[in-house]
């Protein structure tokens, strides 16, 4: 009884057989098949080759929620090089709050505001990146893998320049709070009062005023080396001494995930507008670099993800099969046409053959035979 209930499962499971095997002898090979099999295993192995490689790379998503830290600090990065002397000049911030935030983690540095042949070859490269950017939105992407979080180097290495130095690097970072403020540059140090605060403007000369400036970094957020800032390069050259220069920018909290990197940086658009001060012709104001910015209340969460391992699977099957598919069905097809064209030229034979068959020796013997051709 086993061995009959072992017979009929075996039978029932060769019934359920989806791939019938087909004996040899039963199968012509022809040069066409052969031909056309060998171009299908090629782009079979080209585009499974490629396939690899797409499942080998990765991709970065998006997703945006809103932004709930509101105790947090946010941290300014600056580096920027104002053409004017270090005694001359002070930068600080002033909140929505109208809190002045301490100013002691900026360094002044004496410099030279030309830059040597090295540093101008950076500066041009900072910006035709800066403009490729602009045009290929997909370059962030890559710039985003490439990030690594470690202790940034400075954008350009200072070089010895046998001249007095004509300018001043205000470079460090700031931590303020997470509300609406304007970081400024602008003439003499700045000086508290309780209500608000004030540069000691009157102690600087007229004539020494020059706000022509090029920034090197200006970011927010967590310093992530490989990241480039809208800012980043930017340089305006001034004139006229009494001049504004305002950028009013607007701060996207970002938390990126990649392989390399996991921090929190901010990203941030910006708007450009300067103006010469001229009192006489009711231009007013107050000369000096103003950088008002303001946070967004969404937060962008940048992940960079991979291709699972079943979905490579299913489309190399699906790369595979449908390739053998396609190719035997166009094989049949041209097959079939060549027959028909072929036939064609042949109908005239199979007519004469149906209108006179062959006649053999047996059917001559048969006593029921009669000659057609004889009883006419």
């Amino acid at each position: 009884m086993r061995r009959l209930s072992k017979k009929k499962a075996l039978s029932l499971v060769k019934e359920l057989d989806a791939f019938p095997k087909v004996p040899e002898s039963y199968v012509e090979a022809t040069a066409s098949g052969g031909t056309v099999s060998l171009l299908a295993f090629t782009i079979m192995a080209v585009l499974a080759f490629f396939e690899f490689f797409v499942y080998k790379s990765t991709y970065m998503k998006y997703e945006y929620e809103v932004d709930k830290d509101f105790s947090s600090k946010l941290r300014i990065n600056v580096d920027i090089t104002v053409a004017m002397k270090c005694q001359n000049v002070g930068a600080d911030v002033l909140d929505l709050a109208e809190t002045m935030v301490s100013s002691d983690g900026l360094e002044y540095e004496p410099v030279n505001f030309e830059l040597s042949p090295q540093q101008r070859l950076w500066h041009m490269t900072l910006l035709h990146i800066q403009e490729r950017l602009r045009e290929e939105h997909s370059l962030q992407e890559v710039i985003f893998k490439s990030a690594i979080k470690e202790v940034p180097t400075a954008p350009h290495p200072s070089e010895e320049i046998p001249a007095p130095p004509n300018a001043c690097r205000i470079h460090g970072h700031l931590y303020v709070n997470k509300v609406a403020g304007n970081f400024h540059i602008t003439v003499g140090k700045s000086i508290p009062h309780p209500r608000g605060h004030a540069h000691l403007a009157a102690l600087v000369s007229h004539d020494t005023y020059n706000f022509s400036h090029r920034i090197d970094q200006l970011s927010f957020g967590e310093e992530i080396s490989g990241l480039i800032s809208p800012l980043d390069g930017t340089e305006k050259i001034s004139a006229n001494s009494n001049h504004m220069f305002q950028y009013f920018i607007t701060i996207v909290p970002t938390k990126l995930n990649t392989y390399r990197v996991s921090a929190e940086t901010h990203q941030y658009s910006v708007k450009e507008r300067d103006r010469v001060i001229n009192h006489a012709i009711g231009s007013h104001g107050v000369s000096g670099i103003f950088m008002k910015y303001d946070i967004s209340a969404l937060m962008v969460k940048v992940t960079e993800q991979h291709m699972p391992l079943w979905q490579f699977l299913v489309r190399l099957c699906g790369i595979i099969g449908g390739i053998f598919s396609t190719t035997g069905m166009l094989h049949g097809m041209v097959g079939f046409l060549v027959d028909v064209l072929c036939c064609r030229f042949r109908i005239g034979i199979y007519r004469q053959q149906k209108e006179a068959p062959l006649i053999t020796q047996d059917d001559q013997k048969d006593p029921l035979y009669t000659d057609n051709s004889t009883l006419s």
